[in-house]
């Protein structure tokens, strides 16, 4: 009987002792410097910030707004390759919502964190399609449960994005309706440099920027017009015919813009960058002869002007820019003899701050109304839309209706500048016949089609380049310069990493697009 107590005693001993030392071992292997799990609010800052895609890149050049003319630096040769997809963001959007259900007292709450996913989740995804086509959407981003997710088709993915877009609507309108402010860490209008806003306001921001992003979503689907699936043309007009439940922007300060400052956010090119890109970085003939041609004075804003043409400083023949396709030696040659205008250097290098960059803007949403009143989708006045669209692009680069002031470089010292003044009228200028709103016809159609790609210039990513894609309009340089043997891409590539991890998946969406090529040349879905 002894004997059994004795042995009892030590296994209860030993049992303390096991677990103690396990519990010991569990407690040291825990990091307390290192989170488990990190606020909606943090996770809401690194998404908006990822969301931005800045100027002065590949975007800008694929646009054909800017142009290299040196080699070493760059050249203007369109892609080969394949895209980065931004899976890695979406896996942010999943936690923050996640985060901000864990902290809500019912996990069904509807909350600001959830409302933004679903509109990142549409934004992210749309992006990525337009790139590529076919991804993984439904099946993705579910981790070791499923490692190899199926494609959905392009047409499904946009189905899916606007479903997002409704969902987001719906729950932002519930979250102004009960007043609620609880949002926090978004810089875009909460915590904007100037003008900042408060939690409801900001909110009121999102809504309408979730409505003018769809519209812009809807716009780009203009091939897919009479698609019953998609039935773009009744969620337009819905979109329009009821701003109460789907605000949309009504003035340059609702836009989804990038703010730049001097310490820290600086624009790509400013004042201490100015001698690597004095000579580099042109304007490409696609903006500025479209500019020249409307005698249109935001030429006079976005670039100098190229004095070896022999022309005044004031004519409009003396902004010409060089084109994409062009050799590298003519561009560079043209450029050392100021036959082709430098990228403005008054605007863009005489601070830090630049000009803010949109990501969804209040111009292009009135042009892309006036192409769907064009088009017959919706009733109203096509010209309206077509001229605040206009008139809303001459605020932002500053030019007024009547005189102006215009400083160009005196010479090559930055700082120094030449000031004149521009009379300009804006009557004169959409009573011209390249201008005048020539009606709901191909020829109008066109006419808001340029205005549309010069309100895109340096901003909202590939927006440029996809309308060109999507109608042909305005005509791209394309040569030597472009390279791809002179032909314009279509879309990029899948990235390897999705091939290597998702072959057959991703084989099979090859397949079934584009005959089994994976060509930058081909025609996905959206512009079929």
């Amino acid at each position: 009987m002894k004997t059994n107590r004795i042995i009892g005693l030590l296994i209860l001993v030993i049992t303390f002792t096991v677990s103690s030392c396990t519990k010991t071992f569990e407690k040291y292997t825990e990091n307390p410097n290192q989170p488990t799990s990190v606020p909606a609010y943090l996770l809401l800052r690194q998404i908006e910030n990822n969301l931005m895609v800045f100027p002065a890149g590949d975007e800008d050049k694929f646009g054909q707004y800017t142009l290299s003319t040196y080699t070493y630096y760059g050249t203007n040769e369109y892609w080969n390759g394949s895209a980065d997809l931004n899976y890695n963001n979406l896996q942010n959007v999943l936690a923050m919502e996640k985060e901000a259900a864990k902290a809500s007292t019912n996990a069904s709450d509807v909350t600001p964190y959830g409302a933004l996913g679903k509109f990142f989740k549409a934004y992210i995804f749309y992006n990525m399609t337009m790139k590529v086509g076919d991804l993984p959407m439904t099946e993705a981003m579910k981790g070791l449960a499923n490692p190899t997710p199926k494609y959905d088709s392009q047409k499904q993915i946009f189905i899916n994005c606007l479903q997002l877009l409704e969902e987001s609507n719906t729950q932002l309108s519930q979250l102004i309706a009960s007043a609620n402010t609880s949002i926090l860490g978004d810089f875009y209008f909460q915590e904007k440099i100037s003008g900042g806003s408060d939690g409801l306001t900001t909110l009121k921001k999102w809504q309408k920027v979730v409505n003018t992003f769809k519209l812009r979503m809807l716009i780009n689907l203009s091939k897919k017009s009479t698609d019953a699936d998609l039935n773009i043309k009744q969620k337009f007009a819905d979109v329009i015919g009821n701003p109460t439940k789907y605000p949309i922007m009504s003035d340059m300060s609702d836009n989804w813009e990038y703010v730049y400052n001097d310490a820290y956010n600086q624009y790509p090119n400013n004042k201490d960058n100015y001698g690597f890109d004095a000579l580099r970085l042109c304007v490409a003939s696609t903006w500025l002869n479209t500019l020249s041609n409307l005698k249109d004075l935001r030429a006079m804003k976005v670039a100098d002007p190229a004095r070896g043409l022999g022309f005044s400083d004031t004519s409009f023949k003396s902004f010409v820019g060089g084109g994409n396709g062009d050799d590298m030696s003519l561009l560079g040659g043209n450029i050392v003899a100021f036959k082709i205008s430098p990228i403005g250097r008054k605007r863009y290098y005489d601070g830090y701050k630049g000009e803010n960059t949109f990501i969804v803007g209040y111009p292009e949403m009135c042009l892309n109304i006036a192409e769907a009143i064009n088009r017959g989708w919706i009733t109203g006045s096509a010209d309206s839309y077509y001229q605040k669209g206009v008139k809303a692009m001459f605020g932002f680069y500053g030019v007024v209706d009547g005189a102006n002031t215009v400083s160009f470089l005196k010479g090559t010292a930055p700082g120094d500048y030449v000031n004149y003044t521009v009379n300009f009228s804006y009557a004169d200028y959409f009573n011209q016949t390249a201008v005048k709103y020539a009606g709901d016809n191909a020829t109008g159609l066109n006419q808001i089609l340029t205005q549309r790609y010069l309100s895109l210039a340096r901003n909202s990513g590939y927006e440029g380049y996809y309308q060109w894609r999507r109608t042909g309009v305005p005509t791209f340089s394309a040569g030597a310069g472009t390279g791809n043997s002179g032909i314009i891409p279509l879309r990029f590539q899948y990235p390897s990493s999705e091939i290597s991890t998702n072959k057959e998946n991703n084989a099979a969406s090859v397949a079934s697009q584009f005959g089994g090529k994976d060509d930058i040349n081909a025609a996905m879905w959206i512009i079929k």
